[in-house]
């Protein structure tokens, strides 16, 4: 008989254990729930209080002043080679005239040297035609990154006066027109 009160007594004392244990474990879990459900509280309330902006970049690429100014600047810059090209074009479109005019009055030997002049300046004129293509692009992404940084400076300033928590570029599946500061900035980039 004492064996068999001896394991109830063990048994007693290990569902006791295993209950304290159990509010233990259940008191952390309570905790654990108060705790998340504080922080989700708090984090409701600081999201409450977030103001947030949108910003069109291609609008601001398409009307900011400094985009007239930058094209304008580029073209000035490369006209004179757009205008050599020109010329040069011109230049091989009245020699392959004045061949095909002159083809039967002149020697086949006079023809293939005429053929083959016309042939490399039309090869001189693609090299100089893909140089001042690749110039211009290299110059357009100059000018782009300078207008970016001023776009940039122009956001930072509206969204630091306006008190912006956190201020969106493109890449937004939607945007309220009361969160759209596009042309807050564009006004910010036409004071400049």
């Amino acid at each position: 008989m004492m064996t068999g009160r001896k394991s109830s007594n063990s048994r007693w004392v290990r569902n006791s254990k295993d209950m304290i244990f159990g509010e233990i474990k259940l008191n952390k879990l309570v905790q654990g729930l108060l705790a998340t459900a504080l922080l989700v509280a708090s984090y409701n309330v600081a999201a409450a209080d977030l103001k947030v902006g949108y910003v069109q970049v291609d609008k601001i690429l398409q009307e900011a002043p400094q985009t007239a100014e930058s094209g304008k600047k580029l073209e000035k810059e490369f006209s004179p080679r757009t205008q050599d090209l020109e010329r040069m074009q011109k230049q091989i479109k009245d020699l392959e005239a004045a061949l095909d005019k002159d083809s039967l009055t002149i020697s086949e030997n006079d023809r293939r040297n005429r053929e083959r002049d016309i042939s490399n300046q039309k090869i001189e004129f693609q090299r100089k035609q893909r140089e001042l293509r690749e110039d211009v692009n290299l110059r357009k992404n100059e000018e782009l990154g300078s207008l970016q940084d001023r776009i940039n400076k122009a956001v930072t300033s509206v969204s630091e006066s306006e008190g912006y928590d956190l201020v969106v570029y493109g890449g937004v599946a939607y945007a309220s027109k009361k969160v759209d500061i596009t042309d807050k900035v564009l006004k910010a980039l036409g004071k400049k």
